[in-house]
């Protein structure tokens, strides 16, 4: 929990602040007691009114000052607390962002979402009471220990008994219930997996018929979280009962000793009452520290979970670094590269790969599913890195290069398209926020989006729903290309993003690219071969290597799998005039 060493250097004046002011109430609330002792053997004891009223207006001075200080403390503890739990998922949400993906996949996504909400609530809450409780729960125990003491030496042997045993059952509650809270919150990141899977699947679930099942999956999450939650809540709820129940033994003890006491005429009334306020006070404060520490269990276990993903070593070598200039802008040389995800059975999916993409050339890629097309585009931007191998982007190394310097000069239309809430401008502005609305319409028309854009009635201004719901898949996939087309990129890559096109829409794309992109280096990952035939060289794949490399013609003489596609695709009838 390294990580929380940057909050205590900012926060730590107000904390001080907000402690000074609790020390204040705790010494109001100790001197309480004490005056009313005085009141009650001084004043009503000895008839004297003169005593009460003095007293008594010593003793609403203090509750005063007691109540301004609480009041200053509770505003500035929410104000401290609430400002280091909004920085705090501020700060892990961009830690999220500077993940490679080789490291965010370390994370299930629904339990990076609890870290982000229930774990950092978790561990606001705790600053919280750090602020109002731990700090005056010990100065109000200590404090009432000592006052008692001074009241009457004899009666204190039953705090000697009393306070151990309760420091033993807070110690034992404390090392007992935080396995159980790790489990809590790993049931709860289920639930959010659960429901997250749902939700993004939602017309799957409804296609099949399959609703039963997914509300009996749930059900199960969400049973687990409320037995395992119970079960914790079970486990600390014996403590606080067990307690109380030990200092009110120690309470009866008090009046039992206390009253022979009086009888003998070694201690007054009003002494018996304030030190069973002060026994009280014990007990509260007991009872506080009780409280804070079972938050503290829980807040350990959430800044354990914060602290892996905050810890976790996500930068890319290379950041702040700048780019080389380079004469041969759009340039890409994969050599020897080859490439295997973290966790995976240990066979690479790219293997000895080396390829050199020429500016202004459009390089096709296709192969089976699974044969690492994919895989192979996302080392261009640094999604991820290459195992071996060096991969280069204008002539330099791209580990050597500032990752947003990189991608700043690629767009990447991936192949499972997302789209953003918002209306279809913002959505095309990703590409490029300063776009003026004549690139944005003129890349909408490259991408053969701007037709049914403005079939709408609200034209670039229309609603996108989360996700791009309320749009097909092919208007979805228009609306990617053209997105990355309003970046006027160095190096464009086109991952299967016409599959939901149909030929006619998608040739005219094409025919839109040709005169947009000279000059540009455009890689087409497609599975359909008609998409890649025209392109000036085709590479084909095969479990993650080069199977063969060339034009349509020349893989149609050369190259067994690039045969094998065409055939299953085009038919062998169509195999004869496939070079005319």
């Amino acid at each position: 929990m390294s990580f929380l060493g940057k909050y205590a250097r900012k926060y730590g004046k107000m904390f001080t602040l907000a402690v000074l002011f609790l020390m204040v109430e705790a010494f109001c609330d100790l001197l309480q007691p004490t005056i009313m002792s005085k009141v009650i053997d001084d004043g009503v004891a000895a008839g004297s009114m003169n005593k009460v009223f003095t007293l008594g207006g010593i003793m609403l001075l203090v509750t005063g000052v007691g109540a301004v200080s609480a009041t200053i403390r509770n505003i500035v503890s929410s104000h401290v607390s609430q400002r280091f739990g909004a920085e705090l998922r501020s700060d892990l949400f961009r830690k999220i962002q500077s993940l490679s993906f080789e490291h965010m996949d370390r994370f299930d996504r629904a339990s990076l979402v609890t870290r982000l909400t229930n774990d950092v609530t978790q561990v606001q809450n705790f600053m919280n009471g750090l602020m109002r409780f731990f700090v005056k729960a010990p100065l109000l125990g200590i404090g009432a220990l000592i006052m008692a003491l001074r009241l009457d030496i004899h009666l204190s042997v039953v705090l000697v008994v009393v306070v151990p045993v309760v420091a033993l059952l807070i110690v034992l509650n404390m090392k007992i219930s935080f396995p159980f809270f790790i489990r809590v919150q790993r049931a709860l990141d289920r639930v959010n997996g659960v429901m997250r899977e749902y939700l993004s699947g939602v017309r799957v679930v409804k296609a099949f018929n399959r609703f039963d099942y997914e509300v009996d999956k749930f059900r199960s999450a969400n049973d687990e979280l409320s037995q395992r939650t119970t079960t914790s809540m079970r486990v600390m709820s014996v403590f606080g009962p067990g307690i109380s129940l030990v200092v009110n033994f120690g309470i009866i003890a008090v009046l039992w000793l206390g009253g022979l006491r009086v009888d003998n005429n070694q201690m007054q009334v009003g002494s018996i009452i304030a030190f069973i306020n002060y026994m009280t006070q014990i007990l509260f404060s007991l009872m506080m520290i009780s409280n804070v520490f079972n938050m503290f269990v829980r807040a350990k276990a959430s800044a354990g979970r914060i602290g892996e993903v905050m810890d976790e070593e996500g930068g890319m070598p290379g950041e702040g670094a700048k780019a080389a200039p380079a004469a041969e802008r759009g340039r890409i040389d994969f050599e020897h590269v080859s490439f295997a995800y973290a966790g995976s059975s240990g066979d690479p999916v790219i293997r000895d790969f080396t390829l050199t993409c020429l500016p202004g050339q459009t390089i096709g890629i296709i192969g089976s599913t699974g044969a690492g097309k994919t895989s192979l585009v996302h080392l261009i931007p640094r999604f991820y890195d290459a195992t071996s191998g060096t991969v280069k982007v204008n002539g330099v190394d791209v580990k050597e290069m500032d990752p947003k310097v990189l991608r700043e000069s690629i767009a990447i239309v991936p192949q499972k398209i997302m789209l953003f809430s918002g209306t279809v401008e913002n959505n095309l502005r990703w590409g490029k926020e300063e776009a003026s609305d004549e690139e944005l319409t003129l890349a909408a028309k490259m991408a053969e989006a701007h037709e049914f854009i403005m079939a709408s009635p609200e034209g670039y201004s229309s609603r996108i729903g989360q996700g791009g719901v309320n749009f097909s898949g092919g208007q979805k996939q228009r609306l990617s290309i053209a997105r990355a087309l309003v970046r006027q990129p160095e190096i464009l890559i086109l991952d299967d993003c016409t599959s939901a096109v149909d030929v006619n829409t998608e040739s005219r794309i094409k025919r839109a690219l040709k005169t947009y992109a000279k000059g540009l280096t455009c890689i087409l990952i497609a599975q359909r071969i008609t998409s890649v035939m025209d392109a000036d060289r085709i590479v084909v794949m095969d479990r993650g290597e080069i199977a063969g490399s060339g034009t349509h013609e020349e893989l149609m003489q050369s190259c067994r799998v690039y045969q094998e596609i065409y055939q299953s695709q085009m038919g062998k009838e169509m195999q004869p005039y496939a070079a005319e």
